[in-house]
């Protein structure tokens, strides 16, 4: 295992990776109850069948991700579906394009296939490179955006209105309509958030997944004491009901119902099927790279782990191999039915407790794998719980905001646009391309288009051609 990982040389010891890979779990394992509480929104199923199916995917492509990112790049970091990625997945592509789920599930197969022949080739730097810092900078905050106002949906706080188009949902205690059953799970998702922020503050690990437990004992606790007439379905308590959901639902979906667009094609024509797909997939491959390298760097740098290449600039050890990984580990999400895959920003929190080489992740892993068969568990979690997770992920995607130069507005406004267009369209890509056409426009009418690459041309058009003839 030395040999293998190095864990001496790296200046570690095998009880310090084992914490470390704990630390990780605890920190990010609130996906399993998220991420099928999201796509449970699809109404796939019946009861909390399609919960259990996105509960197994989840957890098994979390943990051939975390092994494979341990086992061939080394590195203690841990790997599931991401967040912002599976909003878009659910809000974006099948409920906002109208393509189904299995056809989401094709999008998700070829980012994987694509991120895998562009790491190979060694072309995903011209992609990367294809979209301005500007934008680039700013997408994982658009995302946190986007998903904390999902959360607030979810909760019920932020509610639909016809003048404003949304608004508070109402606490007055006064009003004829009030009733405590209704509002009893909005005060649980801020005490949730809050208690959220408190334990993260005091550096507690599994700061998220505690509170989130804590949020739904009190949901049930508050519940069974002062709501009149409640109830809760409970889901069966046999574990193995959820493979079997999983096996119905979810695996191998993707290539048996993926290429079937006879539903969308009722209802679009042929010509928006082509450019919805081609800008799609490639939003899809864009906010998966942007989001993987962006987290590679960030939770390498939270644990020192960051090399100097030859040229003096600090990047990723063993970084095609941590990228090979994403990829192939969003290929097994595509089969096994959830969103793409990618590097989690919580494993700084692993990497921060001195977790330095891949036996860190395969701890992660192994904490995934016992954690298959607690599907019954999870879905006892309710959405006012749960929902307060996405809003402080949010918070936390947040960050890049202050890199912004926004005094400068060829830099603030695609910048800005964004940001709040995610949140406003309810549509990831859509951020990505109003920051590129804005970015592209300020560059020609400024004499600086000799800046703007022929890549980021050719990417800016497809949305053109997608918003003008499709949308």
């Amino acid at each position: 295992m030395e040999k293998f990982f190095k864990i001496k040389e790296r200046g570690s010891n095998v009880r310090t990776e084992i914490i470390a890979g704990l630390t990780t779990f605890m920190a990010m394992s609130y996906i399993l109850s998220v991420n099928p509480g999201m796509f449970a929104n699809l109404g796939i199923g019946k009861g909390n069948s399609f919960f259990n199916a996105i509960f197994i995917a989840t957890a098994l492509s979390a943990i051939v991700g975390t092994v494979l990112i341990g086992l061939l790049a080394n590195l203690p970091l841990a790997q599931a579906s991401g967040m912002g990625l599976n909003a878009f997945f659910v809000f974006t592509v099948c409920f906002g394009l109208g393509f189904s789920y299995a056809n989401a599930l094709l999008f998700v197969l070829i980012d994987g296939i694509v991120f895998i022949l562009l790491t190979v080739t060694g072309l995903r730097k011209i992609i990367f490179d294809a979209v301005p810092k500007r934008v680039r900078k700013i997408i994982p905050a658009g995302i946190g955006l986007f998903i904390a106002f999902i959360g607030f949906q979810d909760s019920g706080l932020v509610m639909n209105d016809d003048s404003t188009l949304v608004k508070l949902a109402s606490f007055n205690v006064l009003s004829k309509d009030f009733s405590w059953g209704a509002t009893m799970p909005l005060v649980v998702t801020i005490i949730t958030v809050l208690a959220i922020a408190v334990l993260s503050k005091k550096n507690v690990k599994g700061a998220i997944i505690i509170s989130i437990l804590g949020g739904a004992a009190l949901y049930y606790i508050l519940g069974y004491a002062t709501v009149s007439g409640f109830k809760v379905d409970m889901p069966t308590l046999n574990p193995l009901v959820a493979f079997k959901d999983f096996g119905k639902l979810s695996f191998g979906k993707v290539f048996t119902e993926g290429f079937d667009f006879s539903a969308y094609l009722a209802n679009h024509s042929k010509a928006s099927l082509i450019l919805n797909f081609a800008t799609t997939a490639l939003a899809f491959c864009m906010v998966d790279m942007f989001d993987t390298m962006g987290t590679l760097y960030g939770a390498c740098g939270a644990g020192n782990l960051l090399v100097e290449n030859e040229e003096g600039v600090a990047e990723v050890p063993n970084l095609n191999e941590a990228m090979l990984a994403d990829a192939v580990a969003t290929c097994t999400g595509a089969i096994c039915g959830t969103s793409t895959v990618t590097t989690y920003v919580e494993s700084s929190a692993g990497t921060a407790a001195g977790g330095k080489t891949g036996f860190a992740a395969l701890v992660t892993a192994a904490m995934f794998t016992i954690s298959l068969f607690l599907a019954p568990v999870a879905a006892l979690i309710p959405a006012c719980a749960y929902a307060a997770a996405l809003v402080y992920v949010g918070i936390l995607m947040m960050g890049c905001v202050k890199d912004i130069q926004w005094t400068n507005p060829s830099v603030a406004v695609p910048s800005f646009l964004t940001l709040v267009m995610m949140a406003f369209t309810y549509n990831i890509s859509y951020g990505i391309a109003f920051g590129l056409l804005s970015h592209c426009v300020i560059k020609l009418f400024t004499g600086k288009i000799k800046e703007v690459k022929i890549s980021t041309w050719v990417i800016t058009l497809l949305f053109v051609a997608m918003f003008v003839l499709t949308h």
